[in-house]
């Protein structure tokens, strides 16, 4: 068996997960003890990030022609590489989170909706916050002024002596 039809599986294996991923995250993961190593592993699981390591020649053939191709000068070195295709900065912030802890995880670079960032890009794009949290936020400003708006009409109907109804619960 040629040495290319064993490289192949591997390949499209790649291929098949970067395949709809809005990120793609590469680390160097030189120095993590075991424990370390199974610890990310754990997180990046539970938040739907799939974390593999891979040879950097196998994931060179895979991001050809793909969005992915930029990331092609970070192959150096032992490389790891952490996708997802739910949420954009989950691999980013997991990964930067983890790093505090663990100083011998590096971000290298990576891709998220077809840009590429370097590392200082990658921990910019870590600060923002999870798509729940920026949903939850902008549905607290959208209630706020209306909970505002009832405050005030109670206190105006309490000070014109009406007696106050209780607000209805939402």
């Amino acid at each position: 068996m040629a040495k290319i039809e064993l490289k192949k599986p591997v390949v499209d294996e790649i291929s098949a997960g970067i395949k709809d991923a809005q990120t793609v995250v590469l680390v160097d993961y030189r120095g993590l003890t075991v424990e370390q190593d199974t610890a990310l592993r754990k997180s990046l699981r539970e938040a739907g990030v799939t974390y593999k390591v891979y040879k950097n020649t196998m994931m060179n053939f895979a991001f050809k022609g793909t969005a992915f191709e930029g990331l092609a000068p970070y192959l150096e070195g032992p490389s790891a590489i952490a996708y997802s295709s739910k949420d954009a900065t989950a691999p980013a912030r997991l990964l930067t989170e983890f790093a505090k802890s663990a100083p011998a995880l590096e971000i290298k670079a990576g891709v998220v909706e077809g840009t590429v960032y370097d590392a200082a890009g990658m921990a910019k794009i870590a600060s923002i916050p999870s798509r729940e949290v920026l949903l939850g936020r902008l549905l607290g400003s959208m209630q706020s002024p209306i909970a505002n708006l009832a405050r005030v009409l109670n206190q105006i109907a309490e000070k014109n002596g009406a007696p106050a109804e209780a607000p209805a619960e939402a």
